[in-house]
């Protein structure tokens, strides 16, 4: 069973299994500090028409959020929970999944910055004999091979029990099992890796939520302190992203928030998976004004400096994603994909967790931005494939005014 993603847009943390369902529909639209934009992606009508596509396309309930320089342009459509017929809140707060790996590398970066750690230092040199066994080699992998998603490391979600026996029950049964990072690493290390690294410039590519768990445990060894804290005074306090959470091993999302839907194989209906412990890769929550405030502040310079940035940028081919992104590559962190009206194509990244699917993009220049969440996940069924598409279109007309 493959643990790496099952759609082509969405880097994926769980298990491939296939689902079917289907939901209901509630429309809205708001304009905050901004009239309608002459450019087409952020015209009201247009960022309406692609929310409720991406309703149409199986979620239950869809936000998604385009920033200006001249304000914000909101667009809602379904519902946040089926059982009262409440729209998507405005303000939801909503899981960012695997959105966190960009906010890791910008602090591992940072790092880099100060000289406190080189992209070029090896995995042993900062966790000694973690990476090893069945071929792992901790001192062939870089930080920059773990950033860049190069290293061959398999991924940890295969050895989950609830991934293994993808059912409601076996799912309610884990889903307060706090897993500790070496725990994690340890699952991984149960299988050869898909390659060894060459280089820290090695171009093969295939994501491993592994990676990150392991930026997390160096930065932790190098600065002394949680990565939890690392995220917070570095990007969050400076940035004031107020509804951004480092929610840790708390298995609750805050008020407002939609209700988080998973479809299971084999039933019929949707399954309520809103409460669940974060694995700590992914442990971050917060709202789209935040995750638009984030991407821009990133391609504008005020987080990393001008050579860490280019370091950031520095991308190989990720070709698994080109069913859905034809083109697309990897940097450290962050993806990138070219668009046909952004000259400098377009930054970014998105997240899966059970029931919260997210997509949140830039332009190169940071002046543009746009992030979407939905509150329905159905793994593998071909309606999963259409609404991650649906997603990408929505991000790339929104920043371009095209597709």
């Amino acid at each position: 069973m493959s643990g790496e993603f099952c759609t082509g847009r969405t880097i994926r943390l769980w298990a491939c299994v296939a689902v079917a369902a289907a939901s209901a529909s509630a429309l809205g639209i708001v304009a905050a500090n901004a009239t309608t934009s002459a450019w087409p992606g952020t015209n009201r009508n247009n960022l309406q028409a692609d929310v409720r596509a991406v309703h149409a396309a199986g979620a239950t309930g869809v936000l998604a959020r385009v920033r200006t320089d001249a304000g914000d342009t909101v667009a809602r459509a379904g519902f946040a929970d089926l059982a009262t017929r409440q729209p998507m809140p405005w303000k939801a707060y909503y899981r960012i999944g695997s959105t966190t790996k960009t906010f890791t590398a910008v602090v591992a970066l940072q790092l880099a910055g100060e000289g406190r750690l080189g992209l070029s230092d090896s995995v042993e040199r900062w966790l000694p004999g973690l990476v090893r066994g069945n071929g792992n080699d901790g001192s062939k992998i870089t930080i920059e091979n773990l950033l860049r998603q190069t290293s061959g490391l398999n991924d940890y979600d295969e050895q989950l029990p609830w991934v293994k026996q993808f059912t409601p029950e076996v799912f309610r049964r884990e889903r307060f099992h706090a897993y500790e990072p070496q725990e994690l690493v340890g699952m991984a290390m149960k299988n050869p890796p898909q390659w060894i690294p060459s280089s820290p410039g090695e171009t093969r590519w295939g994501y491993s939520n592994t990676n990150y768990v392991l930026a997390g445990m160096i930065i932790e060894k190098v600065t002394g302190h949680a990565l939890a804290q690392e995220i917070n005074d570095r990007v969050i306090e400076p940035l004031g992203l107020g509804h951004t959470i480092v929610a840790g091993t708390s298995a609750y999302v805050p008020q407002p928030r939609a209700v988080a839907y998973t479809q299971f194989p084999g039933r019929s209906g949707l399954t309520d998976t809103s409460v669940f412990v974060p694995f700590p890769d992914a442990p971050l929550i917060s709202t789209t004004a935040d995750v638009n405030t984030f991407f821009r502040a990133l391609m504008g310079g005020r987080l990393l400096r001008p050579a860490q940035l280019a370091q950031m940028k520095r991308t190989v081919e990720a070709k698994d994603l080109w069913d859905v992104e034809p083109g697309a590559r990897y940097g450290l962190g962050i993806g990138w994909r070219p668009v046909s009206g952004c000259p400098g194509g377009v930054w970014s990244h998105g997240g899966t967790m059970p029931g919260f699917i997210s997509d949140a993009g830039v332009t190169a220049g940071g002046r543009r931005a746009a992030a979407v969440s939905a509150n329905t996940w159905r793994p593998a069924d071909d309606r999963q494939d259409t609404q991650d598409e649906a997603m990408t279109r929505l991000i790339d007309r929104a920043l371009c005014g095209t597709r």
